[in-house]
């Protein structure tokens, strides 16, 4: 009577592997790392703020400053790790636990930074973890990959080349357009950047961690020029990436870009991988329709979080939000936008 476990169930204690034991701990401590690293970088754009011009507003200053690198190396390390954890444990396992890193961001920012997060900016946060690890824990199993080639075939199919083709023409409009103008005041034109290179930088990302597990494995994937295209593209995205999160972290508070930019970018990221792996073609139709729900549901912790920026912590019971105070002079004051860097408004 009753079921009975599958071989490899998680609800196994006996099935758990030392490798995924080690991939949970590699992946607890990116998120560590990784959420860490955007309180220490946004420190040092803080520094080089006072000293130069600030990175939102286009300037570099930032890479002179020693606590900017820091944060750098953390953030470094912690996708080094997050790479690792994948060559231990499955995806399943691994890609719920980035989430951690918002609430590790989040917590520090309150802490270190003095950023509030009001209370619908909470709520939000929890809806994009929760509809992230629900597509995340649905969604198929990773294809197996024999070769580079193998991923440079898939990639130069035409669906994918329309998707990437969509995500240049994107950016390109987003950097050249809308940025410029709505920058400062829009968190999604910095972000949205960051997310949409992401995506493509992704698919590199895994053709080059094939090609080094081929090559210590006795098949040398290094020399095929797939294999360098795909290093060229994963720099170009880290570089772009780099410098747009850069502005972002600037012009917003913590809290904000954290979440949302992990909700756009894993969102992107699973898009591009149906697209290129063609995952829902073995799929039943309630994994499909679960998987979506788990992306309105981050839809709807992104808007919450977006619209928490108008409003901060009510300061008395009578009070449910204040709004932006005026002085004599007509100006408002910046008491009414929690969640915008105060530095970026001056």
């Amino acid at each position: 009577m009753g079921s009975s476990q599958q071989p490899g169930s998680f609800g196994d204690p006996q099935q758990i592997s030392s490798d995924n034991v080690n991939g949970l701990c590699l992946a607890i401590s990116s998120s560590l790392f990784i959420g860490s690293s955007f309180i220490i970088k946004k420190k040092g754009l803080q520094k080089a703020a006072a000293s130069g011009l600030r990175a939102g507003s286009g300037g570099y200053s930032y890479l002179m400053e020693p606590l900017w690198w820091a944060g750098m190396i953390t953030m470094i390390v912690g996708e080094i790790a997050n790479f690792a954890a994948y060559a231990f444990a499955p995806a399943v396992l691994v890609t719920p636990l980035g989430a951690l890193s918002i609430i590790i961001s989040a917590a520090l920012a309150h802490m270190i930074l003095g950023e509030k997060l009001h209370i619908f900016g909470m709520v939000g946060c929890v809806l994009c973890v929760v509809g992230s690890t629900t597509i995340v824990l649905h969604a198929p199993q990773e294809r197996q990959i024999e070769s580079v080639k193998e991923l440079w075939d898939l990639a130069t199919e035409p669906a994918f080349l329309l998707y990437a083709t969509l995500v240049i023409v994107a950016v390109v409009i987003i950097i050249v357009q809308y940025a410029p103008k709505y920058g400062q005041t829009h968190i999604i034109a910095y972000v949205g950047v960051c997310s949409l290179v992401g995506s493509i930088g992704v698919m590199s990302v895994q053709a080059l961690g094939i090609a080094l597990k081929l090559t210590f494995s006795g098949t040398n994937q290094l020399l095929y020029p797939q294999t360098w295209v795909f290093a060229v593209v994963v720099v170009t995205c880290v570089f772009t990436q780099m410098n747009y999160l850069n502005k972002a972290l600037d012009t917003f508070n913590t809290a904000l870009v954290s979440p949302i930019y992990y909700v756009t970018f894993t969102s992107l990221t699973i898009v591009a991988s149906v697209i290129m792996f063609k995952d829902w073609n073995g799929q039943t139709a309630t994994q499909i329709i679960t998987e979506l729900c788990g992306f309105v549901t981050i839809l709807s912790g992104t808007f919450l979080l977006h619209k928490t920026k108008d409003l901060v912590e009510v300061s008395s019971p009578s009070a449910f939000m204040r709004y932006p105070k005026y002085d004599e002079g007509g100006g408002s004051s910046e008491e009414g936008i929690p969640l915008k860097n105060r530095e970026s408004m001056r």
